[in-house]
């Protein structure tokens, strides 16, 4: 394994700051643990001090909602683009503020607790590795990483490290898949064996080609942007959101809206890594009898069908469907005519053997089918809920920070993470369809990968019969940026 450098651009100071230093099983390479107290540092009273990594979009919510516990005090700032972040500048002037997170990490890593990560998918896992490395608690957006190596390595660390961890989906704080849970351990609709979950989404570009080159905006700085991503030239209106489309960057559909939608399968069925995965795609109509797929741009819809192993709350194995781009399964029989299946856009339905439920969006409004049911089915409450639901996610992590107890959370990486690898595992399916192979005949090419079944080896974290769609299962980082293997 070779020793990775920091960028020319990073003083002789932060010039050591990448460095080996191999996490459990994952095998992977980042910066060395500056030990404080021990075992990591811990807030000295009942306040976090936190360090937040993306000021603007999603981020100024997140660090309103620590803000708002009243446990956290947010100390420093850190954007690379100060249109985004300017709002919430001002509703912080005493936090310092930082273009560079490395400079951030490096120079303040005595003064904060706590770092949260809000950025674009792919510089994910870079920040939340360093941040647990220093010591720190994490909290990371979803998806918690970009890459099935990536999600592996941040659950490996979270346990080598014993830093508290949670990643942003709030339904897993909601009442809803508690709920769902207690009708389930009751054998209130029998065995699952089949679930199907859906989105509206993408309501950004997917299946196009990249979008024009255009001046960087001044208050942008595009190469720390860029962070672990290749290098490529701004494109209009790729940031502060439409990034979400493009492989380099994002993770689709499933990455945004997966997370808050298998999440509950998972919890009620104790799923874990997924055994096998198929999928098809939608594509782009380009002409009379002519249709195009980018292979850089997430397609505009999926249907994916991931099998994960029995688990010991079900009776065999469980076929998961995933379903986005506004495609949705067909409504069962047993829901009035009229009656909202999910949230319209967007929601899951659970098979058993001797009945069915669903819920929407953070498993919101759980119902029994039919809909009767609910108000007639009294289950005892067996979980605990958490004050404030998904809103009290956030306090949630801040008071289990402070506390120093990584279990007293709802979404930790070592639940997570199998989570997100199954979602970057269906776009392992995915990204199948674009690999390309000559004909036979030397003439024109085919698609070999998009009629095939995956089958996943969660060991070796491999794809075992179609070797050319594992290049995606680690990416390669830009040089500067590389955290090694």
């Amino acid at each position: 394994m070779s020793e990775e450098k920091s960028t020319s651009s990073l003083n002789s100071s932060r010039r050591g700051f990448i460095k080996s230093s191999s996490i459990a099983a994952a095998g992977i390479m980042i910066v060395p643990r500056y030990v404080l107290g021990g075992k990591g540092y811990t807030a000295p009273s009942d306040r976090l001090v936190i360090a937040a990594v993306g000021a603007g979009g999603k981020g100024s919510s997140d660090i309103a909602n620590f803000y708002a516990s009243g446990k956290a005090e947010i100390a420093f700032l850190c954007d690379v683009d100060t249109r985004s972040a300017a709002r919430t500048v001002g509703k912080f002037p005493k936090a310092k503020f930082y273009s560079d997170w490395r400079e951030m990490l490096d120079k303040e890593q005595k003064s904060f607790d706590a770092v949260s990560v809000s950025i674009p998918d792919h510089n994910h896992a870079i920040v939340a590795l360093s941040a647990m490395q220093l010591g720190k608690h994490v909290y990371v957006q979803k998806p918690m990483a970009h890459d099935i190596y990536e999600a592996r390595a941040l659950t490996e660390a979270a346990k080598k490290y014993k830093v508290v961890t949670q990643m942003g989906n709030q339904g897993a704080s909601n009442d809803g898949v508690r709920q769902l849970r207690e009708w389930y351990d009751a054998g209130e609709i029998g065995d699952v064996h089949t679930v199907y979950c859906w989105t509206d989404r993408p309501v950004w570009p997917q299946g196009v080609h990249w979008p024009p080159k255009a001046a960087v905006p001044k208050e942008l700085n595009w190469d720390l942007w860029l962070g672990t991503a290749k290098y490529r030239d701004y494109m209009d209106g790729i940031a502060p959101f439409n990034w979400r489309g493009w492989w380099d960057y994002g993770t689709g559909a499933l990455g945004d809206m997966g997370c808050h939608i298998m999440e509950a399968p998972f919890r009620v069925l104790d799923l874990q890594y997924v055994k096998n995965v198929q999928s098809s795609i939608g594509t782009v109509y380009t002409g009379p009898f002519e249709k195009a797929y980018y292979p850089d741009s997430c397609p505009p819809s999926s249907h994916i069908t991931l099998t994960y192993p029995k688990t010991e709350k079900t009776k065999g194995d469980v076929t998961v469907h995933w379903m986005d781009g506004g495609i949705q399964p067909e409504r069962p029989a047993e829901l009035g005519p009229n009656e909202e299946f999910g949230d319209d856009g967007n929601g899951m339905l659970f098979i058993g053997t001797k009945g069915k439920m669903m819920a929407s969006t953070y498993s919101i409004n759980p119902q029994l089918l039919p809909t009767s049911r609910t108000k007639e089915v009294n289950v005892p409450k067996t979980i605990k809920r958490v004050p404030g639901g998904q809103d009290g996610h956030y306090a949630q992590w801040v008071e289990a920070a402070i506390a120093g107890k990584p279990d007293d959370v709802s979404s930790p990486f070592k639940l997570a993470g199998p989570l997100t690898e199954a979602l970057l595992m269906a776009n392992l399916s995915i990204r199948g369809h674009s690999i390309q192979k000559p004909n036979a005949n030397g003439k024109g090419v085919t698609y070999p990968g998009d009629s095939i079944t995956l089958q996943w080896d969660n060991n070796a974290m491999r794809v075992t019969n179609f070797d050319d769609v594992n290049q995606f299962v680690k990416r390669e980082y830009r040089d500067g940026w590389k955290v090694g293997v």
